[in-house]
């Protein structure tokens, strides 16, 4: 593609008749939104960005452009560079965890606390307890339960500092079990901040319990956040890290492995995915440890083959993935809408990918109903994504059947 359409197309519906002409309408527009006078966008500028490589805007003209034309940069031919979240979606963020700002607070609680007799059979009712919220992660929202998971995680806390010897011990395994839970809601919900804070505090508490896999596991936690960050880099720092210790289980070899895969797909290495992951399949069977906490790659249905086919679908292989989606989705349960619907919409892209756009709409049809039901923020990333890879049929009848489909999606961000 020679010039960038999609910002062409939407100057002219905007009555903008030339370059010079947007540049002098943007820059008012811009200097009234801002209430900045010395907010400006030059005729070269828009040129430029109306050509082959448009650049990315940086995120206060990323505003007036949105505000001005009714859309965000990537829906306007530019590139969303690694890590980029819709300001609109920071600000929905803001407003659905302002009432769970206590969750953070949890574990900075300051002592001392006065010490109390803890009980070595509580250890195992956490680890029961924690069992159900994991349950409970595969049918809800983060929002619902981050809230729960709180409370808790502030009374293992304060029974910690009063139990010693082994019973400590067990605590601080499962209070770092939580942790890694509530660091994973948040990044399901689109706070990264936040979700690398409890990825830290698991990390910590992993250490305190010297305990090797649970720092092999807060590691991998850790590498997933980088995954969400577009840092190829550190995803492999960190796995590679993991892997070192030969004492972990062969559960935290796996999830290492696979995390790796993921940066070695951001890494554009596609061999490196392929010799990770079947690496991570020939030793899947190994898994046979009694920890209560990342069991994921057992508990979740052709789990290796979900992340082969996420990094294809990053890697640009549209047909390969698709049909790897086509397989895991077969086996994935109604019931566990959350991962359903991420899957369907990273179906959906390689769909698109594939240049299958109609196959593509109406998998995006039930991904949506099912990101408004969760208001998952990582599912409505992987839509903005499919509407990127859709481009090239947006003023086609197929491009406003998916504008529809996405419309409730869209209409709640």
């Amino acid at each position: 593609m020679s010039r960038n359409d999609a910002l062409r197309a939407a100057r002219l519906r905007a009555g903008w008749r030339s370059a010079d002409m947007a540049a002098e309408q943007l820059t008012a527009h811009g200097q009234q939104f801002l209430d900045d006078r010395h907010f400006a966008v030059s005729s070269r500028t828009w040129r430029r960005w109306e050509g082959a490589r448009p650049g990315w805007p940086s995120e206060e003209t990323a505003l007036v452009l949105h505000d001005a034309l009714g859309r965000w940069p990537e829906d306007l031919g530019f590139t969303a560079p690694p890590g980029w979240i819709r300001p609109e979606h920071h600000e929905e963020n803001r407003m659905q965890t302002a009432h769970l700002l206590d969750v953070t607070a949890a574990a900075l609680v300051p002592g001392p606390l006065a010490p109390q007799q803890v009980d070595p059979a509580l250890v195992d009712y956490f680890q029961a307890q924690l069992e159900g919220h994991y349950r409970a992660d595969m049918l809800l929202g983060p929002h619902d339960l981050i809230g729960t998971l709180g409370p808790q995680y502030q009374l293992i806390d304060k029974l910690t500092r009063s139990a010693t010897g082994e019973t400590r011990r067990g605590l601080l395994r499962v209070g770092a079990a939580y942790a890694a839970l509530v660091g994973w809601l948040y990044q399901d919900a689109g706070d990264l901040s936040a979700a690398a804070f409890w990825r830290g505090v698991t990390q910590e508490i992993a250490l305190r319990a010297r305990d090797p896999h649970l720092v092999g596991y807060a590691m991998v936690n850790s590498a997933q956040v980088r995954t969400d960050l577009g840092d190829g880099a550190g995803v492999v720092d960190l796995c590679e890290a993991a892997l070192d210790d030969d004492r972990v289980v062969p559960k935290i070899k796996v999830m290492a492995m696979q995390q790796q895969a993921h940066g070695a797909s951001l890494l554009r290495d596609r061999a490196a995915v392929d010799r990770l992951i079947d690496d991570a399949d020939r030793l899947l069977p190994r898994v046979d440890d009694d920890l209560p906490w990342g069991n994921a790659c057992r508990r979740t249905p052709g789990y290796l083959e979900v992340q082969r086919a996420t990094c294809y679908g990053r890697l640009g292989l549209g047909e390969e993935a698709s049909t790897l989606w086509t397989q895991v989705l077969a086996a994935v349960p109604e019931t566990a809408r959350r991962d359903r619907g991420v899957y369907m919409a990273r179906h959906a892209t390689a769909a698109a990918t594939a240049r299958q756009p109609e196959q593509a709409v109406e998998i995006a049809r039930e991904a949506a109903t099912i990101a408004v039901e969760t208001g998952s923020a990582r599912m409505r990333r992987e839509l903005t994504t499919l509407e990127r890879a859709m481009r090239p049929w947006q003023d086609a009848p197929v491009g406003r059947d998916l504008a529809e489909a996405l419309a409730p999606v869209t209409e709640g961000s």
